[in-house]
């Protein structure tokens, strides 16, 4: 099939000046693109990686791991963890000393969901709704099992695109003890007011935990200046930190001292090397964390954390509502007419940095688009593609082509021969 760049579309020209105009104009170049046809739009998933990692990476293992050995942990590993956070405090709205790279989003979740909810004694309920994703849930449920007194999770349903907000603010009430939601829905897209959902949980006294992975790096949401108590997010999305790279928490800062970690680990000790068998923990957020970082995602995740921060979050934001609107005007134009829907808001201010669209052979599609297509997006059940713009790297020319080689495979009939069955990640 034809892969583009369509240059004799108008939208072509449309593209490139848009380009042209964007404040992060040029950026692609810092990160390694070894495929110059595939347009990658899973940036959603897992970012690309930054030229800076590969150095950087390669001292680490020779110069750090292999020549300095356990020395290392004096040349800035133990701090590492609060280094990066400061980093990335304000790409996410937050304050110095109010977040730390530690552990996985699903253990950090955990940890701040206990937390506040022995935090409220005698509220039973915990609210999320259903656009959540799946684990979070699934993690909400563990604590409130763990939790002091008897708890139950309360999911309160949606259209499917859009937050239920109304619905949240009327279940909100003094027996509430935890609400917790994404940011940024992992599906459609829909982005929360963060400062409004949290007043609205303040006004009857119930706690906020907040999940910032399809956020973090894309929307901007002032933590802090919204009064947020808890927050959580991965760094492999739009931070670039690699597959796998750990994640961060944000605790407000009067709250640090008032809420005990339940999970307690020696890095969270306030003298873990005099290796008493006493738990003391340490003032601030270093409390929160538990055991020892994989230090060599941590120096990656450095690397990706630092782009955002040189970018600013007000450019990469800027970039991002205008890459979704890009994407929407074209899908409105191009793909509707051949059978898909829009999955998602159509309110920039109320969305993130990626769009669904469903067609009832989504599944098939998106294996066409990506072998024969060259374009990579990912599938979500039942019936979406999704489309992730990452700010730092797509480009508005990319969006155009990968709409029109879209539109081909399925002109072309070209999903046709690919199984229905999906593959184990999606």
């Amino acid at each position: 099939m034809e892969l583009g760049p369509f240059t004799d579309d108008p939208g072509y020209r449309a593209a490139l000046d848009l380009d042209a105009a964007s404040p992060l104009d040029g950026w692609a170049e810092r990160f390694v693109i070894d495929e110059p046809d595939l347009i990658y739009l899973d940036g959603n998933s897992l970012g690309r990686l930054p030229r800076d990692a590969v150095d950087v990476l390669s001292h680490a293992v020779q110069g750090q791991w292999g020549g300095r050995l356990i020395r290392g942990w004096n040349d800035g590993w133990w701090e590492l963890q609060l280094e990066v956070g400061e980093l990335l405090a304000p790409v996410i709205g937050a304050e110095a000393g109010e977040v730390m790279v530690s552990d996985s989003t699903t253990v950090n979740l955990y940890k701040l969901a206990l937390a506040a909810l022995e935090a409220r004694p005698g509220r039973r309920r915990i609210l999320t709704d259903d656009l959540n994703f799946p684990s979070d849930i699934y993690v909400l449920e563990s604590a409130a099992a763990h939790a002091t007194g008897e708890r139950q999770v309360e999911v309160v349903p949606s259209d499917g695109v859009e937050g239920p907000v109304e619905a949240i603010i009327a279940a909100l009430d003094d027996d509430t003890a935890l609400l917790c939601l994404s940011v940024t829905t992992f599906k459609s897209g829909y982005t929360y007011d963060v400062a409004a959902l949290t007043a609205a949980a303040h006004r009857v006294g119930a706690m906020v935990v907040w999940d910032l992975s399809h956020a973090a790096g894309a929307v901007d949401q002032p933590l802090s200046a919204a009064g947020a108590d808890l927050a959580v997010g991965c760094t492999y999305k739009y931070l670039n930190g690699g597959p796998g790279a750990p994640a961060f928490l944000y605790v407000r800062s009067d709250l640090q001292s008032e809420l005990p970690s339940p999970v307690q680990g020696w890095f969270g000790h306030a003298d873990p090397f005099a290796l008493d068998l006493e738990f003391q923990p340490v003032d601030g957020i270093r409390r929160f964390h538990v055991g020892t970082m994989p230090i060599l995602s941590l120096i990656g995740t450095r690397v990706g954390v630092a782009l955002a921060a040189e970018a600013g979050i007000e450019a990469i934001r800027s970039t991002s509502v205008s890459l979704v609107g890009w994407a929407e005007r074209l899908i409105d134009e191009v793909l509707v007419p051949r059978g898909f829907s829009f999955g998602s808001p159509r309110d920039p201010g109320r969305r993130g940095s990626h769009l669904s669209i469903g067609h009832p052979r989504a599944w098939q599609i998106t294996q066409a688009l990506i072998d024969q297509g060259r374009v990579l997006p990912d599938f979500r059940a039942p019936h979406f593609l999704r489309l992730g713009f990452a700010p730092l790297y797509t480009t508005h020319q990319e969006i155009h082509t990968a709409v029109h080689r879209l539109a081909r495979v399925v002109d072309e009939g070209l999903w046709e021969t690919y199984p229905q069955d999906t593959s184990a990640v999606t």
